[in-house]
Parts: structure tokens; sequence; C-alpha cells
């Protein structure tokens, strides 16, 4: 399984801090075992718009893995690029798991693959869900800053949204670093 990192226009610091938070996560949990190769599209400003610049970003780095499983990560701006990627991707015969955005408020979400929102407050959960979403979603509670969760979703303390999964969902409240992981263990299992 292939993990594709679609990043927002922002500082690639915060992208770096993100993925060594998930490399974290997936080292410490039960998918260490046959760990996720994790690939970061490298575009910058408005490259992480363009659908096409990132199909190509994952036709080179997977050759003859088409038929890999993967699973988009994308934020902000970035959600646009990536969720157009997703859609090419399948058209060429690529499987695609599941798509997850966090804070991608005003993208619309379709697709024939799970889909899930993650938000860094109700509003933009809500206002974005009007647009498209899963049935298993993540907001921020208290509201953080937008940048905050993709920076360190760790420290984001949050409400998962519609659990209809096999999951039982944790009791009391999850950060979204804990949401992630357990979206990503679901997918690994199947």
């Amino acid at each position: 399984m292939s993990i594709i990192i679609c990043p927002g226009i922002h500082e690639p610091e915060l992208t770096e801090s993100f993925r060594v938070g998930l490399l974290d996560l997936v080292s410490n949990s039960a998918i260490a075992h046959n760990p996720p190769n994790i690939l970061i599209y490298p575009g910058k400003d408005v490259f992480v718009l363009s659908a096409l610049h990132i199909l190509q970003f994952l036709r080179d780095c997977l050759t003859g893995s088409l038929k890999s499983p993967i699973i988009f990560i994308s934020f902000s701006a970035g959600v646009v690029g990536a969720i157009g990627a997703a859609h090419l991707w399948q058209l060429l015969g690529g499987r695609v798991k599941a798509f997850i955005a966090i804070d991608g408020w005003g993208v619309p979400l379709q697709g024939n693959f799970p889909i899930h929102r993650m938000s860094h407050d109700y509003f933009t959960h809500w206002s974005s869900c009007l647009l498209g979403c899963g049935q298993n979603n993540f907001y921020a509670e208290p509201a953080v800053d937008h940048l905050c969760i993709w920076k360190s979703p760790q420290t984001v303390q949050g409400c998962w949204v519609d659990s209809s999964i096999e999951i039982i969902p944790p009791k009391g409240r999850l950060t979204a670093a804990e949401f992630l992981l357990m979206l990503l263990k679901r997918y690994e299992a199947n």
C-alpha cells in the first residue's frame, strides 16, 4: 500500500512535520509490520492544484504498480489537485483505497472510493460536508489554526463524526493523528 501526501501552499517544513508524525504513528502501530510506502508530492505553489502534475508524479514513482492500492492524504489547496489525480488514477486502472482531505474547505468531493474529511473547526466541517464527505470524519474541538492540523495532528483534539464502520469509536475524545491512524489501520486490513 502506498500513501500519497499532497500538501497545500505553505512552508515545506509543515509537510515535513506531518510526514515525521505520520511515520511515528505507523512505526508505533500494528501496521508497522507491513509499513506503507509514503510519497510526498513535491509540487509547490499553483502546481498543488494540478491533477495532471500529481498524476505524472504518481506514474513516475509507482512505475509498474498501477494495481497497488493507494491512499491519498491531502491538505488545503492540495485537496483540489489530489481529488482530480485520484479520479485520473482510477481511469488509468489504478486502485484508490481511500481519500482523506484535511481542511479542503470549499472543495467538492465525490468518488467511488471512501472519502474522509478532517477539519480544523466545526464550521469548516459542516460547511465542507455540504460539498461531499464520507461517513467517517473528524473536526477539531476546540478549534485550532488551519496550519496546526497539518503541522502537528498529534496535538489536535477533536471529535469523530458519523462512525458507521465496524470499528468501535474510542471513548471520549481523540486526536487528529489517532483518527488518521484508525483510518490507515482499517484500509491496511482491507
